[in-house]
């Protein structure tokens, strides 16, 4: 799932960047949430779908590879 990286004021929640991204949730991974990554800068992952509607100039969308392991025994 794409991550989508917004600006959103101090105590903002999923509901709001989705308001404001126009997106719903079922367009989010409500699981794992609005996450700040420093003040004022929160991210929340969206289906690849939503990432294609997502306006560029209300916030940025980066991929989200999962990240596996090198070999047997690796968790």
């Amino acid at each position: 799932m794409p991550i989508v990286q917004v600006r959103m004021p101090s105590g903002a929640t999923l509901g709001d960047a989705l308001r404001l991204l126009g997106l719903s949730d079922e367009d989010a991974d409500t699981g794992y949430g609005l996450v700040v990554i420093a003040p004022g800068l929160q991210v929340l992952r969206v289906t690849e779908e939503a990432a294609g509607r997502v306006s560029r100039d209300l916030a940025d969308v980066f991929s989200d590879p999962r990240i596996e392991g090198n070999g047997p025994g690796d968790r």
